[in-house]
Formats: C-alpha cells, structure tokens, sequence
C-alpha cells in the first residue's frame, strides 16, 4: 500500500481508504448501497488492514448512526492498527438543533459517534457540508476545543464551495486555531469540477482531497453501456446514487467508457480499476474512498495500486473526459500565464 501525507500536515494515510456506508443498510437510500452486517463487516476490514489500508470513512446519518455501530463492533480490539474518519452537519435525530455546524449540534454528534464507535477519539473529523447560518467562527471555535480535549486529531472540510474553504482557512489562522487539512470531495472521470477551483485552492493551502465516489456511484464500474438498460440492481436505478442525474452527460460516459475498455485492455486490469487509477495520478488527492458490499469486489478495488497509468493513457482519458469550464473559469483560461492551471503531467 502507498501512504501520502494527508494535505500539509505529518499525518500519513493509504492512497486507498474504506468507505463504510455500505454497513448497516438502515433506509431504502443506503440499501442501495448495501447492507453489511458485523459479521462481514468484521471480515471486510481485517482484508483492508491486511492490504495495508488503515483508514475507514464513516459519517453520523450513514444509515442514521449504524454504520458508526457496524464499525466499531468491527474494530473491536483493533483501534490502534486504524483511523476512522467521522462526519457530522447533516440532519440527525429531531429537534430543533438537529443539524448544522453549532457547538450545540457538534458536542452531540461527536460525543453520540465516540460511544457508537467505541472509541474515545476520532482521528479525521469533517463537517460533512458548510453551515452558512452559523457564525464560521463558532465552528472553528468548537472544532479546535475538540482537538485540544483529544476527542478529535485533525480537522477536515466535505463538499464545501472555494469561499467556504478559504474563509475557515483563513479564520483558524487568524486565531491560531487547527484548521482544515483535508477536504472530502466528488472527482470522477464523469464530473472533473473539482479541478477548477478546489484543486488549485488545494495546492495553494496545502489541502489534501478525500475523494468520494470516484466511480461515479459505479457508472464507471464497467456495467453501463451504450443502447443497453441500466443494470438492475445498480445504486442508480435503486435510488442510492449521491450523485443527480442532471449532472451526467450520458454521451460523455459512453465516450469515457470506449476509452476505459481500451486501455483496460492494454493494461490487463478492469475498467474500475483504470478509471481509480487516473484519480490516484491527479494533483491534491491524499486518498480515495473505495467500497465493497462483499469480499470479491473489495479484492478488486485493491488492484487499484502497485501500478500507474503511462501518461499517455491519462491524457487519453483526460481528453475523452473534458468538460467545459462555466465562468469565471473559462474568462481565466483565456490567460494561462496569469492563471496557470494544475501541473497534471
């Protein structure tokens, strides 16, 4: 397994880290995605830790708490050979206070995902979206107090917009507070819009992207193809998909899927594999979340790294993947030596 320095801080994680919202199964959303128990569970993760992967993603409203639970049962006796990423923000439990970024809202999921997990600190802990209700200040202010009580080790950011980032980074360091180093992203050769504003924010702030369905909720898992249906038992035709059908250029997918099977073919691995392995080669990206409902397509996920596409293979997918930039970043294009782009090659 290879590990990377997760954004500017000495924290070292796998290229490779486990997403565990296939646990639990608790509503017909999560189903979708799975549905493992503890038991599987159990087994998943000692195949992780025996492939070098020590980090596993969870969040609070994963099946509203279970996947916490599964987790924790599954790490049993284990907590020192891992990290485990939590998240908290989105809607938990009832009330009035049931979501945001508060200090009310923070101290209750923090201390609510510690006894799920059973464990008394979270290595990685991301507020799973931006709270532009909450004072910025108030966040960071909590999030810091957690890190120094140790209930917390570091701080990262999931799905925030560059403003938002920019302005907490900018914040913490104003008052000598933890700041974010790590941001919990889409990216996927079906949707590169990361690229044109977080990852060059990631470069400039030293922030490392997690990267969340890097297959495109599996449409670029090798089953979808032109002129044929959908699969059946797929996250998107049972209503799991993270990702909305307005942001998916079907046309665009077949012509990514031409060239995932040629180069799959030139290099002998799947096409997941393939199209994992050139968001592994883009800039900023600490690590990517791989899932598994079971054994033997976790053991395929793993093939992912001890190899790396030539380059010009990428530039191949990157060409078949273009997407038209939206302004203002189509107007800075028109001067790249103003606003020069990622170095990708």
């Amino acid at each position: 397994m290879e590990y990377r320095h997760l954004g500017g801080s000495g924290l070292q994680v796998p290229v490779l880290s486990f997403g565990t919202a296939t646990f639990g199964g608790g509503n017909s959303f999560f189903k979708a995605w799975g549905s493992t128990q503890v038991e599987e569970a159990t087994r998943l993760v000692d195949i992780c830790l025996d492939a070098g992967l020590n980090l596993f993603d969870t969040a609070d409203v994963y099946s509203q708490g279970l996947s916490e639970e599964i987790l924790g049962k599954a790490i049993a006796g284990k907590r020192d050979q891992l990290l485990i990423s939590s998240k908290a923000t989105f809607t938990f439990g009832n009330g009035p206070n049931n979501q945001g970024s508060s200090r009310f809202h923070l101290l209750r999921q923090v201390e609510g995902s510690l006894k799920r997990l059973g464990t008394d600190y979270i290595d990685l802990f991301h507020m799973h979206g931006f709270d532009g209700v909450t004072p910025v200040e108030e966040t960071l202010r909590t999030l810091d107090d957690l890190v120094q009580s140790g209930k917390i080790r570091y701080l990262a950011a999931s799905n925030f917009s560059g403003w938002h980032l920019m302005k907490s980074t900018g914040i913490s360091e104003k008052y000598g507070w933890n700041r974010y180093i790590a941001h919990q992203v889409y990216y996927s050769l079906l949707n590169r819009e990361y690229e044109w504003e977080l990852m060059p924010l990631g470069l400039d702030q030293k922030v490392g992207a997690i990267v969340w369905s890097p297959l495109a909720a599996g449409m670029l898992g090798g089953k979808y193809r032109r002129n044929q249906p959908m699969p059946a038992d797929s996250r998107v035709a049972q209503g799991g998909s993270p990702i909305p059908a307005a942001v998916v250029d079907s046309e665009r997918l077949y012509a990514i899927m031409d060239v995932l099977d040629a180069i799959a073919e030139e290099t002998g691995k799947t096409v997941a594999q393939v199209a994992l392995n050139w968001v592994l080669q883009r800039p900023t990206v600490s690590s990517i979340i791989i899932g598994a409902r079971n054994e033997e397509q976790l053991t395929q996920n793993l093939g992912v790294v001890g190899w790396k596409l030539t380059t010009d293979q990428v530039k191949r997918l990157d060409q078949a993947s273009e997407t038209p930039p939206v302004y203002p970043y189509w107007h800075q294009r028109q001067n790249l030596t103003l606003n020069p782009p990622p170095v990708l090659y």
